[in-house]
């Protein structure tokens, strides 16, 4: 049997002093013992003493077993998860996500404390030093939050004279700081109980920089029920700020706030939810008079606020939030809700708008949720008070259109007698009215506003997301061209065309690289592509050019086709209403240009009920395995800013498709089995459906 000369520290012990040495001895008793030992071998005395009587060479057994086992080492050290990961670049992304500041790499330390014989044996591996300092504790007054903490309790301010219900959270992970306040009206409900549910729902292990929640500022008007006036003073709190230390108490409310609270933040949003007298359509305001850099992230955080509209405030005292911005913080102020009520609906949908901030500004750790509405720019706020004390009765509603010369309501006496009429000054929306009976002299009666238009950003977004992804669509509808699945697409799509065999006017909406177009060109129809991203278009033409296929492409918007109305016998679709921000306009629009009696055909999948950044289920030769986890991670963002990512599908499509009056409604399930009879670079398991209707006579 051959000479042992090398043995692993789990194979010795103790005894074995005289052929591993004392250290070696020592190493394997310890492994022996379960102490935490990092692996290795040691190569025996035996091996030494060889060493020397082959005059100073090591002979060829001994070198085989040294790299035998140092094979034996690698294998060990790709079972621990470290080796499969990209260092120090790891180290340096998991110091900073865990909070440390002032990170710093040296990845020449290796040099200055190896010697040069060390420098020879080691060089395959260099070592480097990392280095870091723990992150601070978060101190307000009598409050201390250490890094990954969560704080509960009463904020004291003034001197311990005004005490909040409030939360903090102090993340493990630098960042910057949000201060959340409700209550600055006592009366607006939705507002508190959203600021109560976020400080019980966020959660602290997601949280990078601090978040500051104060549930009710007025909180002695809150727990008097005394509507949004202070109690002391009868003040409106969000008409005194800075405020004053010697004055009233509101005064002295909204000094605390602007001098000890706010300036610890480096963002705010205040949660508001229409006084107890008055009705709102949901919008929200940012901050217009502050430095220029402030009015920009103040309008970027109002962007991200699922409401139908946004006005940029151009004062830059007595509310809340416009102060905090002139002293230089970006701030917002958000309306949902009204005349005194609340309900979960409203409260959910402001706690997922501060998310959804939150998410944006990168203090919390998580994806945006959907979004229905991306808010248009109110300008030329017309705020109409009373002239004086009467009846108020509405003409418009909350959130209606109105045209210049429009009379959106009177004022009347007892005896019904007009005292006031309202006006509309320009063609605008209602933002907000009196909703109760009565109004008082110099008080609010109706303000509205002109809608600015302006660009759905999330079409941008999406065209930049598919251009990433058009060469390897080409590639893809390249070769499913010419694979057994053209085929049963073909007859997929055939079986639900009039029986009558004539050539068809068809429209390929989102054609992407033009496979649906190509393939029903190819079969004597006359077929037009439309596809809203350029590069998919180009990629379009130069396939279909390559298959002699004739048809015609153009880039259009599938939400807008620029055709007449009743121009095509078949529209058909892949894969695309998943992607739009407007379905139902879509759906709308389609079958205006459609023919009377024709045919749609849409193939989807319910893709917003998956992530598609986790692609562990699937299997190895997936449709998306090429695209990387950057790209995946793009689209699940991109999709959880859709409405239609929340709808039950296909439920939702056949209920749209049958208030439209459609006819002759039909849905398959079964449709991925017949397509996708292998698992291969075209699979994709979400399963299909086709919703096929035909436009009524």
């Amino acid at each position: 049997m051959a000479t042992k000369w090398v043995y692993l520290f789990s194979e010795g012990n103790a005894t074995m002093r005289n052929l591993l040495g004392g250290k070696g001895a020592n190493l394997a008793e310890m492994t022996n013992l379960g102490l935490p030992v990092p692996q290795g071998f040691t190569i025996t005395t035996e091996a030494c003493t060889q060493y020397y009587e082959d005059g100073r060479e090591i002979n060829d057994e001994i070198q085989g077993q040294i790299n035998e086992y140092i094979e034996k080492m690698e294998e060990i050290a790709r079972q621990v998860p470290l080796s499969r990961l990209e260092r120090p670049k790891w180290d340096l992304d998991t110091m900073k996500k865990t909070g440390f500041l002032d990170v710093f790499c040296d990845e020449n330390v290796w040099k200055e404390v190896w010697t040069e014989e060390e420098i020879i044996n080691n060089s395959s591996s260099p070592i480097f030093l990392l280095s870091g300092r723990k992150r601070e504790a978060f101190h307000l007054k009598n409050i201390t939050v250490e890094p990954g903490e969560k704080w509960n309790g009463e904020m004291e301010l003034a001197n311990g004279e005004l005490r909040f219900p409030a939360t903090v959270l102090h993340g493990h992970g630098t960042g910057k700081t949000m201060l959340i306040t409700a209550g600055v009206h006592a009366g607006e409900y939705v507002g508190i109980q959203a600021a109560i549910e976020l400080s019980q729902k966020l959660k602290i292990e997601k949280v990078t920089g601090t978040i500051i929640i104060v549930k009710v500022l007025n909180r002695p008007a809150f727990e008097a029920r005394n509507g949004s006036m202070g109690l002391a003073d009868a003040k409106n709190l969000n008409r005194e700020f800075p405020g004053n230390p010697d004055g009233t108490e509101m005064e002295r409310l909204a000094w605390a706030v602007s001098q000890e609270l706010q300036p610890v933040a480096d963002l705010y949003i205040d949660l508001h939810s229409g006084d107890d007298y008055e009705k709102l359509t949901p919008y929200v305001y940012y901050a217009g008079a502050a430095p220029e850099d402030v009015v920009k992230v103040s309008r970027e955080m109002a962007e991200q606020v699922d409401v139908p509209y946004m006005v940029k405030s151009n004062v830059a005292s007595g509310g809340s939030y416009n102060y905090a911005a002139s002293q230089g913080i970006p701030s917002i102020l958000i309306e949902r809700g009204g005349m005194g009520d609340w309900n979960y609906e409203e409260v959910r949908s402001t706690r997922r708008d501060v998310r959804n901030i939150l998410c944006h500004m990168g203090i919390y750790q998580g994806l945006k949720d959907f979004r229905t509405y991306y808010p248009l720019e109110v300008a030329d706020v017309r705020y109409q008070d009373a002239e004086e004390n009467g009846l108020w009765y509405p003409f418009k509603k909350v959130g209606d259109m109105i045209q210049e010369g429009d009379i959106l309501g009177e004022v009347r006496d007892y005896e019904g007698k007009v005292k006031e009429v309202s006006e509309a000054e320009f063609d605008g929306v209602i933002l907000y009215q009196t909703g109760t009976l009565q109004v008082v002299g110099n008080g609010p009666m109706v303000t509205y506003g002109r809608i600015v238009s302006r660009y759905d950003e999330r079409k941008e977004r999406i065209v930049i997301y598919w251009e990433k992804r058009s060469d390897s669509f080409l590639e893809q509808r390249r070769a499913e061209l010419h694979r057994e699945k053209a085929d049963r697409w073909m007859k997929e799509i055939q079986a639900q065309f009039p029986k009558e065999n004539k050539k068809l006017r068809i429209l390929d909406v989102g054609c992407g690289a033009g496979f649906f177009t190509i393939l029903l060109a190819k079969a004597g129809h006359q077929v037009t592509g439309i596809d809203l991203t350029p590069d998919m278009i180009k990629n379009a033409k130069q396939l279909a050019e390559e298959e002699q296929a004739e048809c015609e492409f153009a880039v259009m918007d599938a939400e807008n086709p620029e055709f007449q109305e009743g121009t095509f016998d078949v529209i058909v679709s892949r894969n695309l209403t998943w992607t739009l921000p407007d379905a139902n306009r879509a759906y709308r629009e389609w079958l205006r240009v459609l023919k009377k009696g024709g045919c749609l055909l849409n193939f989807d999948a319910n893709y917003g009920a998956s992530d598609c950044a986790d692609t562990s289920h699937l299997p190895q030769n997936h449709a998306h395995n090429k695209l990387g986890e950057e790209l995946l991670q793009e689209c699940e963002e991109i999709k959880r800013q859709l409405p239609i990512s929340s709808y039950q599908r296909p439920a939702w499509d056949v209920g749209v498709l049958g208030n439209l009056g459609t006819v002759e409604l039909f849905l398959d399930f079964s449709v991925s089995k017949r397509i996708y009879m292998e698992k291969d670079e075209f699979y994709n398991p979400d399963p299909l459906f086709v919703i096929s209707a035909r436009k009524g006579e």
